[in-house]
């Protein structure tokens, strides 16, 4: 019944989008977006289907994200980043959601819709789509020769975050991100604080640990180090599950012998989720929410997750997905590993702005 159900509220939307006659112009979907997280063949399946033609525009950032749907651009769809989802809603940049037209909606994790939540109370702007990790990622070979034995311990932010550990890893090149809001809440949760703390006393407890790394760090990156990694320039980074796999299959390519290594550690990390929503400008609504629904299909989630290397959060999509992606644990963690998983929402400005000047201590040795 219920499949009948869906199937019929499908065909309503499909015989809505395809209303206008042969003689009209193809209707047109705005998309905007990461670059390739969709496979090309569920995009033409789509308008196969419903006859809506879809225009990918790409941001390169968050920031970009942000500037491009607060200028009120003719975008229907696009994929947010939880941190920017929670930014364009307080700005009053999103539409909220017709669940009634989002039967495949019901299809998400429980627990990937409840750590949306922390961006998006109640999921009212967005829908958990694909999602990654951050955590430690590493030239196999380089970091096992440089640590030993004893001091290589990947599933451990040990690894970063004691000096002693990782001092050993300086001659072959550590890099972490230029990012505070990557660094400050694993460090809170490795202190055994809360990882979205506002306290003064805690944020700098936490700016002096991370201040203890800066000697043995040789970079911070102002993105994921897939070059250095996959060249060997570096053998320790703090990094994402997708730029350690996009490095692993570089340096394969390359056939410069590095084998890239990626865990999560055991104390928790940082989980990533990005949604897809619909701008409040957005011209074809409509549209929007049929793309979407259509994306949330187990089957359709299955081969994006195929295309991007990316878990999504449609569990019944499990049996489409590629078995080697769908048992590697550095895109489907295990349930202990999951349940250590968290986000963190966006800090008011004052607590901002107290975190930038740590960062730059911790950068610097100083404060600006």
């Amino acid at each position: 019944m219920e499949f009948c159900l869906r199937a019929a509220c499908l065909a309503l939307t499909v015989c809505a989008l395809a209303a206008p006659s042969a003689a009209a112009e193809p209707q047109r979907l705005n998309l905007l977006s990461w670059g390739d997280y969709f496979d090309p063949k569920a995009l033409e399946e789509f308008t196969a289907e419903t006859g809506v033609v879809v225009a990918y525009d790409v941001y390169a950032s968050p920031q970009a994200l942000e500037a491009k749907l607060r200028a009120k651009n003719d975008y229907d769809v696009a994929v947010a980043p939880g941190p920017s989802l929670q930014a364009l809603i307080a700005g009053g940049a999103l539409r909220k959601l017709d669940r009634a037209k989002l039967a495949h909606a019901q299809d998400v994790a429980p627990e990937m819709a409840a750590r949306l939540a922390v961006f998006d109370p109640g999921n009212q702007y967005g829908v958990a789509y694909l999602w990654f990790t951050n955590g430690l990622a590493f030239d196999v070979d380089k970091a096992r020769a440089a640590g030993g034995p004893a001091a290589f311990d990947p599933a451990s932010w040990d690894l970063a975050f004691r000096p002693e550990r990782l001092s050993a890893f300086a001659d072959c090149g550590v890099a972490i991100p230029d990012s505070p809001s990557e660094l400050f809440p694993v460090a809170l949760r490795y202190l055994r604080l809360n990882p979205a703390s506002r306290n003064e006393a805690e944020l700098r407890r936490a700016g002096d640990f991370l201040s203890a790394m800066r000697r043995a760090i040789r970079k911070f990156s102002d993105s994921d180090d897939v070059g250095a990694l996959a060249s060997g320039e570096i053998c320790l980074a703090v990094g994402s599950s997708l730029a350690s796999l996009q490095a692993r299959a570089r340096a394969r390519e390359a056939e410069n012998g590095v084998e890239i290594g990626y865990a999560i550690p055991k104390e928790g990390a940082l989980i990533s989720i990005d949604a897809l929503a619909v701008p409040l400008s957005a011209p074809h609504p409509e549209a929007a929410f049929a793309f979407i629904n259509f994306m949330l299909r187990p089957e359709i989630a299955a081969r994006n997750t195929n295309a991007t290397n990316l878990a999504n959060s449609v569990p019944a999509s499990r049996p489409w997905i590629a078995k080697d992606i769908a048992g590697n644990k550095a895109i489907y963690p295990d349930p202990d590993l999951m349940a250590r998983l968290f986000c963190t929402p966006n800090p008011d400005a004052a607590t901002q702005k107290l975190i930038a000047r740590e960062w730059v201590r911790v950068k610097t040795g100083k404060y600006p």
